[in-house]
């Protein structure tokens, strides 16, 4: 069984089992699993067809359990207009977390 979910504006293929990077979220203090709820299709693979929404489907979730919180690679970025002195730098890590899909219910 799969599902496609919707986090942060991506949609994401998962099964039970795999193990997904999302975009790091407040979650109350001690949380230890978080559920997906903007589930957009749910199929199997023994050739039935899948369950598609318009754009969710009611009901359906993915649970999630946490397994660390971690930072991408540094961005950096920089700016330089010639002939005006003007250099400006930047840089960016984006925070993901590193979830183990436990079940797809729905």
């Amino acid at each position: 069984m799969y599902a496609i979910i919707e986090d942060s504006g991506t949609q994401i293929k998962v099964s039970q089992g795999d193990t997904i990077e999302v975009d790091l979220r407040d979650l109350p203090g001690g949380a230890e699993s978080v559920v997906f709820e903007r589930v957009l299709a749910i199929g199997t693979s023994d050739g039935t067809p899948a369950r598609v929404g318009s754009p969710y489907l009611a009901g359906a979730s993915v649970r999630a359990t946490i397994l660390e919180e971690s930072r991408a690679r540094k961005v950096v970025r920089a700016m330089y207009k010639r002939r005006k002195g003007t250099r400006r730098a930047g840089s960016h890590r984006q925070g993901y977390l590193k979830v183990r899909i436990d079940g797809i219910t729905g």
